[in-house]
This record gives C-alpha cells, sequence and structure tokens, in this order.
C-alpha cells in the first residue's frame, strides 16, 4: 500500500504491518475504567512557547457529531492555551457570514505565515468564532486552490501509492485540505524565529492527510489523530453483517475495495499509523480501530458536553412538566377524536438521530414496541406510551390530516374561550346585583349549539395518522414499512401509539414548534439501542437534562457508563446488551426495560430524574477533557523528548471511582417488591428512606473534583483525594 521511504519510517510502517502483523508494536490504550485513571502530573508542562492547532472539516462547519465535539470542548482548551490555541477548517462563507468574525492574526508568526500562503495563491481567513470561548479559527478555501488538486494527486501517489477517483469530490476536498494545512503548519514552523513547539490535532479522516504530510517532511509537530468512527466499521454495519463477531475475520483491503472506499480507507489507516499520539473516542471503538486501521489507540478520550448546572436544585423538574405540557398540546390535536386516553398516564418515550435504520436501532425498537403493547394490553395497564421518531426523511410537505388536527384543537380551545367569556359575563352581572347565579340559566340555547358543533368537528372515521408528513418513498420506507408488518396504527386498543416526524424540530415548525432541547426535556425516556455507536451523543444530551435513556453496549457512551455506575439503571441508565446476545434476546431484554419502565409510579420516575441529573458531571469537559490534556502531553513528549517528559503510570485497580447503588427507594417496581404481605406500607416505608439530599450528598462524594486548567499547568483542584475505594474525599 506505501512505499518505503527512508525519510519518513511511519509511512513504511504500514507494509511492515501487513507483511508481518505479529510484529506490529501496539501500544497500551490508557484505561477508561475510571475517570481518575489519570494520576496528577509530576511535573508542569510550561506552554509558553507551544502552540496548538486543532484541524478537522467540521470547524465552523456543521456536518455531523464532530462538530459538537469541537464547538463544546472550545471553552475548556480556550483557557488552557489562551493565545496559542488555533481551530482550523474549510472557508464557508454561508457559515462564516453567521458564525466567525474575521478579523487580523493576533500572532505576529501567524500573520506572516498567512500573508505568505495569501501571497502565493491561496485564500486563508483568520477570526473568532462565535461560540462559547470563542477561539481563534483559521479558514481555508480549498476551492480557490483546486487548481493545483492534479498535482498534489500525483504527489500522493508517490508519496504513498495511492489515488484518489476524479469523481469523489468528498476525497478531492480532503487532498486539498490535507496539503493546505500541511502548507500551513510548515509555513509556520518557517516564519518562526526560534524552533516552535506544535501540537497539531487532527480529527478524522477528511483532515489525516495533513497529518501524514507533517511527518513525511519531518516537520517539528507533534500530531495526535483521533477518529470518531472507522469508515470501514460504518459501511460494514450499514450493509447488516455480523460486525462485531467478525472483527478479526474481515480483510479490511477487500471489504474497502468492495465498497469503493479503498482511496478513503488508506488516507484513513495512514493518518493511524503517522501519528505520534492516535485516540477514539471509546473503547468499543478501540476494538473497532485495532481491527481495522491495524493500530491499538494510545488512549480513549470520550466526549463531553458543557453542563450548566441550575442555581436551584429542582429547576430541571420544573423544566420537564413545561416541556411536557406543550407536547402534550401537541397529542391533543394529533389524536383529536380518538382521545380516549388518559394524558396524566401518558408517557412520552422518543428516539432522534440520523436515519440509519439498522444501525440506530430503529429496528429492535419497533418489533420491542409490538412486544409492549401486547404486555400493556393483557396487564389492562392504564398507561399509554406515545413514542416519537425524529429521523429525517424525505418528504415533499406536512401531512394534511395532521395539521388539520392542531387546527380543530386550536379551534375547541377558541370555542372554549368563547364560552367561558359568555358564562363569566352573566356570573359577574348576577354577582353585581347581590344575586346567586341560576346554574341553569347560565348556559343557554346558543351556548349548547356552540359547544355541540364544536364536538361535531371533532369526529373523525380515520386512525390518527402515523407519520405527520407526506413521505416521497412511502412504500418503500423501513420505518412505516415495520409498522405496517406489526400493526400498530395508533387504533384506540393499542396501548402504544407511534409518531414518525421526519424531520429536524424546530421552535418555528407550525406542526411542532419546539426546538430539540425542549422537546426531550418534556420526554419521560430516550431510548437508543444502536447497533454501531462509537460515542452517543443523544443518550448524553438526555443524561444531563435529567431523563432517563436506554443505549447499548455497542455504543461508547453505554459502554462508559456501565464503567462508572454499579447499577445503572437505579440512575435511569439502561445499558442494552446487544454484544452477547442475539437479535431476539435483545428485542425481550428491551421490552422488559420498557414495560418495567411503564409501570414505575410518578414519584419513582422523578427519583429517577433526580438521579439521572446527577450523572452529568460524568459528561462535563471539565472531567473528560483531561484525557485530551493527557494526549497532547504525550503526543508532546515523544515528538520533543529533550523538553517534554511525560510518564503514564499504570492505573491500580482501586484507582478511580464507580457510582455506588442507591441506597434508598428502588428506582423500579421489579426493584421494589417487598416479602411482606402489607404491600402498601412497605411502600411507604420505602418513601420514608428516600432522602435526596443525603443521596445527592453521597453521590457527589463519589466523583472527584474537576481539574482546572490554566495556561501554563494542568492541576487538579483542591480539597481531592482518593481513598481506598477510589473515591474522592474533601480533606
Amino acid at each position: 500500500m506505501f512505499t518505503d521511504c527512508d525519510s519518513c519510517q511511519c509511512l513504511a510502517r504500514l507494509r511492515e504491518v501487513e507483511e508481518n502483523p505479529e510484529r506490529m508494536p501496539l501500544a497500551r490504550s490508557l484505561s477508561v475504567t475510571s475517570l481518575s485513571g489519570l494520576e496528577e502530573w509530576d511535573e508542569e508542562f510550561e506552554l509558553e512557547d507551544a502552540v496548538l492547532f486543532e484541524i478537522a472539516w467540521e470547524v465552523a462547519n456543521k456536518v455531523g457529531g464532530i462538530y459538537t465535539v469541537i464547538q463544546t470542548k472550545a471553552r475548556l482548551t480556550a483557557e488552557e492555551w489562551g493565545e496559542n490555541y488555533f481551530l482550523v477548517g474549510p472557508y464557508v462563507e454561508s457559515n462564516v457570514r453567521t458564525q466567525v468574525e474575521l478579523i487580523e492574526p493576533t500572532n505576529p508568526v501567524l500573520k506572516r505565515t498567512i500573508d505568505k500562503m495569501n501571497s502565493s495563491g491561496c485564500k486563508v481567513y483568520f477570526g473568532r468564532w462565535l461560540i462559547e470561548g470563542s477561539p481563534y479559527v483559521v479558514l481555508i478555501d480549498v476551492g480557490f486552490t483546486a487548481w493545483s488538486l492534479d498535482r498534489w494527486k500525483s504527489e500522493l501517489w508517490e508519496l504513498g501509492a495511492i489515488g484518489v477517483p476524479w469523481f469523489d469530490r468528498e476525497a478531492n476536498d480532503a487532498v486539498l485540505f490535507g496539503f493546505l494545512t500541511a502548507w500551513l503548519l510548515g509555513e509556520f514552523a518557517a516564519q518562526s524565529e526560534e524552533p516552535p513547539h506544535v501540537v497539531a490535532h487532527f480529527h478524522e479522516w477528511l483532515a489525516g492527510l495533513g497529518l501524514v504530510l507533517c511527518r513525511k517532511r519531518q516537520l517539528p509537530v507533534a500530531t495526535i489523530f483521533t477518529t470518531h468512527a472507522t469508515l470501514l466499521g460504518r459501511y460494514l454495519c450499514a450493509g447488516n453483517v455480523d460486525f462485531y463477531n467478525n472483527l478479526s475475520k474481515f480483510n479490511v483491503d477487500k471489504e474497502a475495495g468492495d465498497r469503493q472506499i479503498y482511496h478513503r480507507y488508506c488516507l484513513e489507516r495512514a493518518a493511524a499509523h503517522c501519528a505520534h499520539v492516535f485516540t477514539t473516542v471509546s473503547q468499543i471503538t478501540a476494538i473497532e480501530a485495532e481491527h481495522l486501521l491495524k493500530r491499538k489507540p494510545d488512549i480513549v478520550t470520550p466526549n463531553g458536553l458543557n453542563v450548566k448546572k441550575f442555581s436551584a436544585m429542582h429547576e430541571f423538574q420544573n423544566l420537564h412538566a413545561q416541556s411536557k405540557s406543550r407536547i402534550q398540546e401537541f397529542v391533543r390535536g394529533h389524536f383529536y377524536g380518538h382521545l380516549d386516553f388518559n394524558l396524566d398516564k401518558c408517557l412520552f418515550l422518543f428516539i432522534a438521530g440520523r436515519y440509519e435504520f439498522s444501525n440506530k436501532g430503529a429496528d429492535i425498537f419497533l418489533e420491542a414496541l409490538a412486544r409492549l403493547n401486547y404486555l400493556l394490553r393483557v396487564n389492562h395497564s392504564d398507561v399509554t406510551v406515545i413514542v416519537f421518531f425524529i429521523m429525517p426523511a424525505r418528504t415533499n410537505n406536512f401531512n394534511v390530516e395532521t395539521l388539520k388536527g392542531q387546527a380543530v384543537r386550536k379551534q375547541l380551545w377558541d370555542t372554549a374561550h368563547t364560552v367561558k367569556e359568555r358564562f363569566g359575563k352573566k356570573l359577574y352581572e348576577s354577582l353585581l346585583v347581590g344575586q346567586l347565579p341560576d346554574v341553569a340559566k347560565m348556559l343557554d340555547k346558543e351556548d349548547f349549539t356552540i359547544m355541540k358543533r364544536a364536538i361535531f368537528a371533532t369526529q373523525r372515521q380515520s386512525q390518527p395518522p402515523v407519520c405527520t408528513h407526506n413521505m416521497l418513498d412511502d412504500s418503500s420506507d423501513p420505518i412505516l414499512n415495520s409498522v405496517r408488518r406489526i400493526g400498530l396504527f395508533n387504533s384506540s386498543a393499542d396501548r402504544v401509539k407511534i409518531i414518525f416526524h421526519p424531520e429536524f424540530l424546530s421552535s418555528t415548525s407550525p406542526l411542532l414548534p419546539m426546538d430539540y432541547e425542549e422537546f426531550v426535556r418534556g420526554c419521560h425516556l430516550g431510548v437508543f439501542p444502536s447497533y454501531y455507536e462509537p460515542w452517543g451523543y443523544t443518550p448524553a444530551e438526555c443524561t444531563v437534562m435529567g431523563i432517563p435513556s436506554i443505549s447499548t453496549n455497542l455504543s461508547g457512551f453505554g459502554c462508559f457508563m456501565e464503567e462508572h455506575i454499579a447499577d445503572p439503571s437505579a440512575y435511569g441508565i439502561y445499558i442494552l446488551d446487544r454484544r452477547y446476545k442475539g437479535v431476539d434476546e435483545s428485542c425481550n431484554q428491551l421490552t422488559s426495560f420498557l414495560f418495567q419502565f411503564c409501570k414505575q409510579s410518578r414519584r419513582q420516575r422523578i427519583i429517577q430524574r433526580n438521579r439521572t441529573e446527577r450523572l452529568s458531571d460524568l459528561l462535563d469537559w471539565r472531567y473528560l477533557g483531561r484525557y485530551y490534556i493527557a494526549a497532547r502531553h504525550m503526543a508532546l513528549a515523544k515528538a520533543f523528548p529533550d523538553t517534554f517528559i511525560y510518564e503514564p503510570h499504570e492505573p491500580s485497580s482501586t484507582t478511580g471511582f464507580r457510582y455506588p447503588r442507591p441506597a434508598s427507594v428502588p428506582p423500579s417496581p421489579a426493584l421494589s417488591r417487598h416479602s411482606s404481605p402489607h404491600q402498601s406500607e412497605a411502600e411507604e416505608d420505602e418513601d420514608e428512606r428516600y432522602d435526596e439530599d443525603l443521596e445527592a450528598e453521597k453521590d457527589r462524594v463519589n466523583i472527584r473534583q474537576p481539574y482546572t486548567v490554566t495556561k501554563n499547568k494542568t492541576s487538579a483542584s483542591p480539597g481531592a483525594d482518593e481513598n481506598e475505594d477510589g473515591a474522592s474525599e474533601k480533606n
């Protein structure tokens, strides 16, 4: 795949690995068994003369989840590196107009670098990205230098025998972006008066070529490559193969060639092998990368979020109630004429994300819903479950029947207000003359006529629609075909109702005017039974908003939570086993999770939401950012061994922490069954045992204080020591 080149042994390493796989040097991945698995640094890393460039195609350019990673992490990284932190991405004019403030470069070396590139036929822009932290961005117009594409493709072929076809526009952009970023870093080094200590962090294969060129040209740059999901893994899973049980058996070159992505795969694999430090986002993806990219990651860097805590402890519960009432209003309109269920005993579930029917687990979720519907009916449950599928698909407009439902609901609301005003006026006049009103005369014939006309308007012969839009491929749509197969058509007899909303939510929508965050807060449970999910931001977002969720042990988020919580389900994190169980077994387990959740009392759901929200500290960048810090320090030590020293410590078995199982009231009826025949007395005792403040204080003890970052060093907050069980305690 690559020629042996004396000037860059990292390229020859790929050929050596293919010919002698048993000799492949696989470095130990730093454990994520515990967040405190990273020891405090023995020495301070002086960053005064170090510069960090973070390079990704999704800098100020939203395409997928990597945009969220970079955007949310920027504030913490900017605090650590200050004026020496620069994000590098493509120049997209429509995005720049709304997200970036263009300014003159503040760093004199970078200013000379950009001026030199612009005078040599490039277009490079500098500015501030208008997000939290306001990081500096260097944006490169790849289209302006497209005239160099053929020359750079030839150079790539001579370098590593990688041929990029003319028709693959995305790969062509990757070539242009890679050569331009390598040019930027090389020019920066050349313009520096003293040899700089540069760290360049490349995300995904689209930016990976720049890393390969940095190593080929022997630039003084410490390189990091992060894969958020392997190219081949995503393609294989989309093809409905038994992916995880056959990881070691795939002929990766053949599989990539069969899918016409061999050139992309080569770019990704070259970047992984050339990097000083190779990272990925979860342990499950680390296993995948080891088999498909043939290098074990040096460290796992989980994805985080910027967690905002409320000043009032239960403010998020109030937000849940407010958002839930707005969803209820939509449901009243959608099910008009068939609103024969109690909205106060109605649970809202949802699944959201890219429309990857199998990868996102929509197939197994629909089958579990059919089984849940049967269980609720045979047990004569008074609970109704309404499930939202928020997955964008090809549509041409809103469904007329769906829009009519919201119009009918509004008309009923207006009618009720008209009658109420007439009633109130008569009541007011009666009280003015000092008489009690005659209730029989408060509503006259006209009032009854208005109300009867409103009632007749709510009648309809058809069932409430499953899909809110007119689908372009209705007959071949996988969700709709599955709904037809399982027979969940929102009939009155069904306890499970389905609403398929095939576009992203928006607060300006005439149908469901809510943004995604508000909608999630109003739901009771997020369900994400994914088969392929390298991390999983959707369940993470649920967690920080205090909404329980179901994920799997094939998702990075699910594995991460399983490692850090002794009893995840007690905290509202249900982990579905899709790795060691067959499809039918997994479907039964998912059905069991859903049925047990439906049996919870309102109080139990409130307790569970409180516990879920307390886990948000686990997902805060101020905790998870330390893994990126470790990766950068490791890269500096490898690239500049005379200046930087980094010695990772092997975490002991007792290092770190795990959230223990809560000692107070159990979260689900299955766990609440008492041996005593006096069920009600037992439940009262359980209620008395629950102390929210005491339980929250115990949980706070189990998480280490966040790392504070300064310009020159990284350190733990004072007062955080580890006890023998791995929990951190304040002195």
